[in-house]
């Protein structure tokens, strides 16, 4: 699965200057807004801030990355501790499908880290996982340079026992 991923990139930074010429110049917008990380286990929440750059109208890249702001209580062994999102950090392509001028839906895939945080009984331990994610969501725009931004992003983690992570976010999105 990484060696596609690498591939995609490849062909998308070959691709770019052709892309590129749609446009006098990429798009750029950053959004901040709240994420809910929904595992197995518990529900965490984050800050997240991105930064996306449209090469053409239909096809860009993003970074996005997080910092837990809420935590949650889990039980091991009859102990209760708790569990918290210390960050995580993720690169991915995106393409859009303008629908209208305010509109706007897109899918992304990429690549990121997050890191989980556990303490219980006084024992604590974190834990570092590498995810293959992908995603869906919508912009809306309020009006040229200001909107809102809804997503849910899977991550499938490569470790042998990953498992799998759900987000949720909801984001204030401002064009520059």
């Amino acid at each position: 699965m990484r060696n596609i991923l690498l591939a995609t990139a490849a062909l998308t930074l070959i691709a770019a200057p052709a892309m590129a010429q749609s446009i006098s110049s990429p798009q750029v917008s950053g959004s901040v807004g709240y994420t809910v990380l929904d595992g197995d286990d518990a529900n965490l929440g984050a800050v997240t801030g991105r930064v996306t750059a449209r090469v053409s109208p239909y096809f860009g890249v993003e970074g996005e990355a997080s910092f837990g702001v809420k935590d949650d209580d889990v039980t091991v062994g009859g102990v209760t501790g708790d569990l918290s999102h210390e960050y995580d950090v993720a690169a991915y392509g995106v393409a859009t499908l303008p629908i209208n001028e305010n509109f706007e839906l897109f899918g992304r895939v990429g690549y990121g880290t997050t890191q989980i945080k556990a303490d219980v009984a006084g024992f604590s331990a974190t834990e570092d996982g590498e995810s293959v994610n992908y995603g869906v969501g919508a912009n809306y725009f309020f009006d040229a340079q200001n909107g809102v931004r809804a997503d849910w992003t899977r991550r499938d983690f490569t470790d042998d026992n990953g498992g799998e992570l759900d987000t949720y976010g909801l984001s204030y999105v401002r064009r520059f």
